[in-house]
């Protein structure tokens, strides 16, 4: 959507709403960074608070008629949370996010929250972004327009011509878009978002971005020794895919690998799951859809990192092809797991991956799968875990922190492993179940060999079945992507 930085005086804005800041204080509702408001209004809406139950708590979103105040016929008030010198970052994408959600179905709109250095700008300028998506796809015409996102805004600021500023946009967009582009194709339909469909969809995501794009269908699997994958698979109708993409510009100053889980629906094959919930594992491939469009926005920003992307997608069905509990699968490189629980098969998928993205040597690599209901159970839904190498682990956390993104360190404990042990393969592909998360994470380390690495489970965040909240909508949420690109511009700033 068309997005303009503007340093023009916000009440002569001629938009369909103009967004302002609230915040909580000790005497009621405050107004923050709208001294540009006429006074009469301001007074009017800071009189009418109390009334009207506006607070300016975090999330609070309301709408009001201006009266020929401004030139805007409507005012829109986005809490920012308890009153503060100063907001951080996510505070205000937080807030800029829930205003434009709330403003599905209006064409333009400006927002003039706090932006008055580049930080603010950037983060006003992606919350806005974020807030405004819809996924319309399967709506009539009438009900997806009422649901369109805003189309158009302007950002008021008085950095508007600072290259600096502008160039903040330039990311926040590339970002949005990165993040946009994956929640689609988590909220696609399983009928529509199979195996095949995903790697058409992907190599028409990276056409004309510089990326090269391989596709290895079941022959390519099996003459590649991909057993995770393809016994994954197996049990349904739609062959599984590996998708290969890789972003590699000119004297990169590092190498990092991304591998995706992308169960497109995993209904758990043999072991299957209860039905209640079972709709919500459409979302089982949110970390392959994340990596794919992670590396695209790398790519977008010329980032000077070499990014592959491993996306692996399987369905995960029951039938009389799919794989059985007890079954002996040879991941790619050779080592062997007993499948003791047929709906433990991200992490099976994820192992070929890892084999084929440590064959190329990277300087690290970062795994991201919506990979265990025990991450739930530990950190909730909006809390990500993430485990591996001490120093990578650290520095997804420091990226999480700088993007908005909420990751949590957790350890991978020695005395789990014997739990792996199998009685007669290398590996059972579940431990005990206590601690399940971490005995997923410590499955994968086996796969990595001494490369440096971490796992992201995002099982909980990945899909929104509650109430949207903030730039979060119901349904897929994007998260990881922001966290991984702020990972690799952290090695890009290295060089």
């Amino acid at each position: 959507m068309p997005l303009t930085l503007t340093s023009k005086d916000p009440a002569r804005i001629s938009a369909d709403a103009l967004i302002v800041a609230t915040a909580v204080a000790d005497d009621g509702m405050v107004l923050v960074g709208a001294d540009a408001l006429p006074a009469a209004l301001r007074n009017q809406l800071t009189r009418a608070a109390g009334t009207l139950g506006i607070t300016g708590a975090a999330d609070e979103v309301r709408k009001l008629p201006t009266g020929g105040e401004i030139a805007a016929p409507v005012i829109v008030l986005t809490g920012l949370g308890a009153r503060a010198e100063h907001y951080s970052p996510e505070t205000l994408r937080r807030a800029a996010g829930a205003a434009t959600r709330e403003l599905a179905g209006v064409s333009a709109v400006a927002i003039a929250l706090p932006a008055a250095d580049v930080a603010a700008v950037a983060a006003v300028t992606e919350g806005a972004l974020l807030g405004a998506y819809a996924f319309t796809r399967y709506r009539d015409a009438k009900t997806a327009a009422a649901h369109a996102p805003v189309a158009t805004i302007e950002i008021c600021t008085p950095l508007a011509r600072e290259s600096e500023a502008k160039g903040a946009v330039a990311r926040a967009e590339a970002i949005a878009a990165a993040v946009h582009g994956t929640r689609d194709l988590i909220n696609a339909a399983p009928n529509d978002l199979y195996p095949e469909a995903f790697a058409e969809l992907a190599k028409a995501s990276v056409k004309g971005t510089g990326i090269k794009i391989t596709v290895l269908d079941e022959k390519g699997l099996t003459a590649g020794a991909y057993g995770g994958i393809l016994a994954v698979g197996q049990g349904s109708a739609r062959g599984p895919r590996l998708v290969k993409v890789a972003y590699s510009p000119s004297r990169p100053t590092a190498k990092i690998a991304l591998v995706g889980k992308g169960i497109t629906f995993d209904s758990g094959g043999i072991s299957i799951k209860p039905a209640a919930g079972m709709e919500a594992m459409k979302s089982d491939m949110s970390g392959a859809a994340a990596v794919l469009h992670t590396v695209i926005a790398a790519a977008r920003l010329e980032l000077p990192v070499a990014v592959t992307g491993w996306l692996c997608i399987a369905e995960n069905m029951p039938s009389g092809t799919a794989q059985r509990p007890s079954d002996v699968i040879t991941i790619r490189g050779g080592k062997t797991v007993e499948v003791l629980n047929t709906d433990a098969e991200g992490r099976l998928v994820l192992a070929d991956g890892l084999v084929a993205a440590v064959e190329e040597k990277p300087d690290v690599v970062l795994d991201i799968a919506t990979l265990t209901g025990a991450q739930v159970v530990a950190l909730g839904n909006r809390v990500s875990a993430v485990m591996g190498t001490d120093a990578v682990r650290a520095d997804v956390v420091a990226a999480a922190e700088t993007s908005g993104e909420l990751f949590w360190p957790m350890p991978l404990p020695d005395d789990l492993r014997p739990g792996l042990n199998s009685k007669f393969a290398d590996l059972a592909n579940i431990g005990e179940r206590w601690g399940g998360m971490l005995s997923a994470g410590i499955f994968l380390r086996e796969f990595v060999g001494s490369t440096p690495w971490a796992h992201l489970d995002i099982a909980g965040p990945a899909y929104n079945e509650k109430a949207a909240h903030g730039y979060t909508p119901v349904g897929g949420t994007g998260v990881g992507v922001r966290t991984m690109l702020a990972v690799i511009e952290a090695r890009a700033a290295k060089k």
